[in-house]
């Protein structure tokens, strides 16, 4: 058993759907590790390269004991750590070699980085025809901000989505959740994935082997209409606290004792059992408030009328009232809620390792997987690995190095 791995058998562990793929990790940080943790849980064997002696600093963030956060342990879960310093041109060399018995590769280096350390797409496909490559990166590839350096907070300004989160009276904030990395990560999987389907499905024709995504364009995805109403309408939607605008009545609304529960009471139906629980038929019966627009336009009268309802209960209270007439309703759960949450418990979302924090092994809950397939929670096989916990096993089985070779290679400063 490796020091971050479950005490699980990982060969009880059901092989996943992307079971005999490999993917090639050269990232760092949050949204090309998001990318490729979402292989390595299908069943993917993903080789995370990092540095020697330092690695992702995502194992310094948000780490409040041990040597290794548990952000890093949840983002580099069932993948193997391989140490490489790919600025050497014999850690470059092994880089390539690696592509050359991999899939896909997937990176989040600023753009040009690559290519400086000879690794670019050019090389990669010359030493593997058949790899497909996933860049993710600040702005692009190219444009006029290809070269600006762009983390996830920053895309979120620049894809719009700040603008409109928070109060309209304050400054924009911003979810405390790398929302631009992990909306990147899931563009670059997806990319990756319909490489792959291409290659599989047309055999030797053309198809596409580099795909490019940016974190900018990532958020910009999200924010779905916000162009097209300020070109059709001529609004420039502002900041609206916790409600999507148009989406009424839905938000946050104050119980009892200084609780809140969130409330999605924004369709026609659900609209109507809503006003009749919170005991204002006469605002769920009216025919003018059928109408989406025409509640938006009513949204303070509305949310006055629910409010003055809930703020009687507690937030359990309301949730088992609207529970019982299908309105959309739940608590607002802390990490220490979800804990001791059943239904996350049932589904697999929370599945216990065993993880050296400090010196000793702790059981800690990692997130579980999505999706669950045939009806069962896909079962983590590890937590995110010690630095360099694979290399000497990923060197010899990937490309048949002797340990007199790889000793040559770590004395030389290589790995």
């Amino acid at each position: 058993m490796t020091d971050s791995q479950s005490d699980s058998e990982p060969s009880a562990v059901t092989p996943g759907p992307l079971s005999g793929v490999r993917v090639l990790e050269l990232g760092s940080f949050v949204a090309a590790p998001f990318a490729t943790r979402l292989f390595a849980d299908l069943g993917a064997d993903v080789v995370k390269i990092e540095r020697p002696g330092r690695g992702d600093e995502m194992r310094g963030w948000r780490r409040w004991r041990g040597d290794t956060s548990m952000m890093f342990r949840t983002i580099a879960r069932n993948k193997r750590s391989v140490t490489v310093d790919m600025k050497t041109p014999a850690g470059a060399d092994l880089v390539l070699a690696m592509a050359a018995e991999c899939d896909v590769v997937i990176e989040n280096f600023r753009p040009g980085t690559l290519e400086r350390m000879n690794i670019g797409p050019d090389r990669l496909t010359e030493v593997n025809p058949d790899l497909v490559i996933v860049r993710i990166s600040g702005y692009g590839q190219n444009g006029p901000y290809a070269h600006k350096a762009g983390f996830g907070g920053v895309a979120e300004a620049f894809g719009g989505l700040r603008y409109i989160t928070g109060y309209p009276d304050r400054p924009s904030v911003r979810a405390a959740a790398p929302i631009g990395d992990v909306l990147a990560g899931l563009h670059a999987a997806v990319s990756a994935l319909a490489m792959l389907l291409a290659r599989a499905r047309d055999g030797e024709h053309s198809r596409p082997s580099v795909a490019d995504v940016s974190l900018y364009e990532s958020v910009f995805m999200a924010v779905e209409s916000l162009v097209p109403d300020f070109e059709a309408y001529g609004i420039n939607r502002k900041r609206t606290a916790g409600n999507l605008p148009g989406v009424v009545p839905s938000g946050v609304y104050p119980c009892r004792n200084g609780g809140s529960v969130m409330i999605a009471g924004n369709s026609g139906g659900v609209f109507g059992r809503l006003m009749r629980a919170v005991d204002r038929p006469d605002l769920g019966d009216d025919p003018a408030l059928a109408d989406g627009d025409a509640r938006y336009q009513r949204e303070a009268e509305l949310d006055q009328a629910i409010a003055a309802w809930t703020c009687q209960r507690s937030p359990a209270e309301v949730v088992k009232v609207l529970d019982e007439v299908s309105v959309p309703a739940g608590e607002i759960l802390s990490a220490a809620d979800i804990v001791d949450n059943e239904h996350y418990r049932a589904r697999g979302m929370l599945q216990p390792q065993k993880i050296r924090v400090e010196s000793e092994f702790e059981e800690i809950d990692l997130p579980g997987v999505v999706p669950q397939l045939d009806g069962a929670p896909i079962r983590i096989r590890w937590a995110g690995p010690d630095l360099g916990e694979h290399t000497d096993e990923v060197l010899t089985e990937l490309l048949g190095l002797d340990d007199a070779a790889i000793t040559g290679l770590r004395e030389s400063g290589a790995i």
